[in-house]
């Protein structure tokens, strides 16, 4: 069933359904696409060395054994976890014989995100933009196609620098735009570096860019912003607060679960989207049990902070 596409017999459709635990559901969204260049990383902390595999089919083979074992775990539920982001080979591999975007939502009422940008440009005035994506349209029709709900791209932002942060905002947005268009619900993420020296003034101005481009959307426009824990508590309250933005989410950006969390608690009406904090400490090396009491430790310890 499309994402979108009413249920037979039914007035309710399955995008309505998400988009309400999209915008009020509590918990938080996991983030499970890292992609080619960061998943020898994700592997490497899973306990898999660089050395137990060769070439990328092996590679995104075992990323997927890994992104199944967390995904089926009993721990992994709609309960706490609202929403899951999508790598595109696991959008279009499958689970226990289903494609994974259904899986996710029809079994564990999770929604179903996929991140569409194809990484990082070379730095330039302070910032990384997206690289070019070739494909979007044809990408997101294909999402649709498979049930999900949303979209997630990631810029960077180093410096305050007022010209890189305008950029970054733009074409964020200038994207997000075509996603809409597709039926979809972009999420915006214009990571600001936590080890920026200018980290508290880069909000500041990234801020200002989101409201003014946020004015500028019609009114039966959503998106979703995920956002680097801020320096000062209550940050965004204002965009969390504004109609047309259906939820705020922060990435946690290189900090610790433990810091991560206590600087969510900060940020009320904010909610999680962890990856590296969400598994941290699972390994390929421990036994289901084992591996399910830590995923489970760490689902509530990432719920409960973003219940703040």
């Amino acid at each position: 069933m499309t994402s979108g596409a009413p249920s037979p017999g039914h007035s309710v459709t399955m995008n309505d359904q998400q988009r309400e635990q999209m915008a009020s559901g509590n918990g938080f969204i996991a983030a499970l696409d890292q992609s080619g260049g960061s998943t020898p990383k994700a592997l490497r902390l899973y306990g898999i060395d660089e050395g137990s595999y060769s070439g990328e089919e092996q590679m995104f083979d075992l990323i997927h054994q890994m992104r199944t074992r967390i995904i089926t775990s009993p721990a992994f539920t709609g309960e706490r976890i609202i929403g899951s982001i999508l790598f595109e080979q696991t959008m279009d591999r499958e689970i226990d014989g289903r494609g994974t975007a259904d899986f996710l939502w029809n079994v564990k009422h999770v929604v179903p995100f996929l991140k569409v940008d194809k990484g990082l440009a070379e730095e330039s005035d302070g910032v990384q933009l997206m690289k070019p994506m070739p494909g979007l349209d044809d990408l997101l029709a294909r999402a649709m196609e498979k049930g999900v709900f949303g979209t997630k791209m990631r810029s960077v932002i180093q410096t305050a620098n007022p010209a890189g942060v305008r950029a970054v905002v733009e074409q964020q947005f200038e994207i997000g735009n075509r996603i809409l268009d597709a039926g979809l619900v972009p999420i915006i993420e214009p990571e600001v570096d936590i080890r920026s020296p200018e980290k508290a003034q880069a909000e500041h101005l990234l801020r200002e860019a989101i409201e003014a481009q946020v004015a500028q959307l019609p009114q039966n426009r959503e998106i979703m912003l995920k956002l680097t824990l801020p320096s000062q508590g209550d940050f965004y309250a204002d965009l969390i607060a504004d109609p047309k933005v259906l939820r705020v989410v922060a990435l946690s950006g290189g900090y610790t679960r433990e810091e991560a969390d206590r600087l969510l608690r900060e940020n009320h009406g904010m909610i999680a989207s962890f990856s590296r904090a969400l598994t941290e400490g699972l390994s390929a090396q421990q036994s289901d049990e084992e591996f399910n009491a830590t995923l489970d430790r760490s689902i509530q310890s990432i719920y409960d902070a973003s219940l703040s």
